[in-house]
């Protein structure tokens, strides 16, 4: 199915009513009272007998949904009508929670589960689900699931396909309600069945890739699989004659579309730029030439976002920021960021539109957040990462390699063997949405790195 970046992860939440928490983001309000609701562990069957309706009930228990590039899973469960019930009957599928509105934008991506039905072994097709938000001031119900009107019978078998995507994951653990209404409109039948969406692989436009040029000059990319426990798919052939360059550095974090734009800087202090393609098979156009006297600087970095910082030799920080052409460059002309920055022997992009990082050289890794505020500063205050950074010979900011959403790292040590830092959100008085840090874990990706001299 069709995917959707979700853009609001860095957004402010307007929650609307008391929210309850939900994989970490307040994004559901209190939970609209169902009468009749119950737990889809068997009790709905009771309770809705009890009650002298029909009964609903699920095979094989509660259903995992995971939410990613995985594909669809299926979701079976029978209604029992009572004697004498009129067709046609309909029936609609319930979610018990309202979805919260994340910059007054839906925090769901407008395809986020998309479902076939088939009742009694006929095939309906596509069933379509409703996923209003609430916005301030407003009453709304909460996401349902419309599924087909079908002559009456006295049961009635549902095989329901639910193909999710990623921002599918804010729905949590829902016990949804089944109700069956005859042709009169009066409900008939009442349960339960029980979904839990997980997380699962993402797109690839969210999939962080790592590019690693050997020593013959020849650049490869990795591309993010979305699996911590193996982040990384076979390598891919990008080009040869990248010795050229003395530094490259992305803008910002590449993905495993094919996304995310490179600078080069050539032995002549001549600064190129990549643009990308969005074609991972293929992920860089032509270079073009941005201009010469680039090797003044001692250090170059992508800004993580679209921009460039350059340390010169009196260790002073400059700051090229994009025209915003939709490019990434060509660059503006630069602003002086501060001196003191001869204090650090590397500097990296932490995560896509996340800022820098940068080891002194006492091995201490300190994180620079971009400035979001539209002040006259690049950089909020740093905020220490950790020591003992020092055993590494490379380190690389990169997108997700995960399934949380948040920039990763990747760090090379002496042996050749490559370490992989999961990011965290680490609150700070100064920040409201928290520094993106390295992990204080590390995972082991394989050996055999120091084959190449150059990571990005």
């Amino acid at each position: 199915m069709a995917r959707m970046r979700t853009a609001v992860v860095a957004a402010a939440l307007i929650a609307t009513m008391v929210p309850v928490t939900l994989g970490g983001s307040a994004a559901f309000a209190a939970p609209s009272p169902a009468a009749g609701a119950t737990s889809a562990d068997g009790s709905a069957a009771a309770a809705g007998a009890a009650a002298g309706l029909g009964t609903v009930v699920q095979a094989g228990g509660r259903l995992t949904v995971v939410a990613g590039e995985e594909g669809a899973v299926t979701l079976r469960f029978t209604a029992s009508l009572p004697a004498g019930t009129r067709g046609p009957v309909s029936a609609v599928l319930h979610l018990t929670d309202h979805l919260v509105a994340r910059a007054g934008a839906s925090p769901v991506s407008k395809d986020v589960i998309r479902s076939t039905c088939a009742v009694n072994g006929v095939a309906y097709g596509a069933c379509a689900w409703n996923m209003p938000f609430v916005r301030a001031g407003e009453s709304v119900d909460p996401p349902s699931l419309a599924l087909p009107t079908v002559p009456a019978a006295a049961t009635l078998a549902y095989t329901v396909t639910l193909d999710a995507d990623r921002s599918a994951t804010i729905l949590g653990r829902p016990d949804a309600r089944v109700e069956l209404k005859d042709g009169t409109g009066t409900v008939v039948a009442a349960g339960t069945v029980g979904l839990h969406f997980v997380p699962g692989t993402p797109p690839a436009s969210l999939r962080g890739a790592v590019h690693a040029r050997d020593k013959s000059g020849v650049l490869w990319r990795y591309e993010g699989t979305g699996d911590v426990r193996r982040p990384f798919a076979a390598r891919k052939r990008v080009g040869g004659g990248w010795n050229a360059y003395t530094t490259v550095t992305p803008l910002r974090s590449t993905t495993a579309a094919g996304e995310g734009d490179l600078v080069a800087r050539d032995r002549n202090g001549v600064l190129w730029y990549y643009r990308g393609t969005g074609d991972p098979d293929a992920p860089f156009a032509p270079r073009e030439r941005v201009g010469g006297g680039w090797n003044v600087y001692t250090a170059i970095s992508g800004d993580g976002f679209s921009g460039v910082v350059a340390r010169d030799r009196d260790g002073v920080l400059w700051h090229y920021d994009t025209q915003h052409n939709g490019y990434g460059w060509p660059f503006g002309p630069r602003e002086r960021v501060g001196g003191g920055w001869n204090t650090y022997s590397t500097l990296t992009i932490s995560g896509q539109w996340d800022g820098i990082l940068a080891r002194d050289k006492q091995g201490v890794l300190w994180k620079y957040p971009h400035e979001t505020d539209g002040g006259s500063r690049v950089f909020k205050p740093r905020e220490r990462v950790g020591g003992g950074w020092n055993v590494y010979t490379a380190i690389a900011g990169t997108d997700d390699l995960g399934r949380d959403g948040e920039a990763d790292l990747v760090a090379r040590d002496t042996a050749g063997r490559l370490w992989s830092y999961q990011g965290v959100r680490r609150q700070v008085p100064y920040n409201g949405d928290g520094a993106l840090v390295p992990g204080a874990t590390r995972a082991l990706v394989g050996g055999g790195w120091n084959t190449y001299d150059l990571l990005f």
